[in-house]
């Protein structure tokens, strides 16, 4: 199956006491089988959202590409059936196209 392809960059702005920090930041490459980009914008409303939904399908592919490993098999289930709740939530959320005339 084709992917979509991503650079994550994750930049550390400042400590648990708000003091800035330098730091290199942390990058790297990774793939996806769902456009997050668009997932994202569509979905989240802020940056608690963002955050969220991108550590999700980060880790939802992750599962994905390592579900023969004995580590993820008891999250595996579990997950799948968060996915389903989740998805079926944000689709209650999300109001119906008005028709017009």
């Amino acid at each position: 199956m084709a992917k979509h392809r991503y650079r994550i960059t994750v930049e550390y702005l400042a400590d648990n006491h708000g003091a800035p920090v330098e730091a290199e930041p942390l990058v790297f490459e990774t793939e996806n089988h769902d456009d997050v980009l668009a997932l994202v914008a569509r979905r989240a409303k802020d940056d608690a959202e963002r955050s969220f939904l991108l550590g999700l399908k980060l880790f939802g592919e992750a599962l994905l590409e390592g579900r023969e490993n004995p580590l993820f098999a008891a999250i595996g289930p579990q997950f799948g059936t968060f996915m389903k709740a989740f998805k079926a939530a944000k689709k209650a959320e999300t109001p119906a196209p008005v028709a017009h005339p």
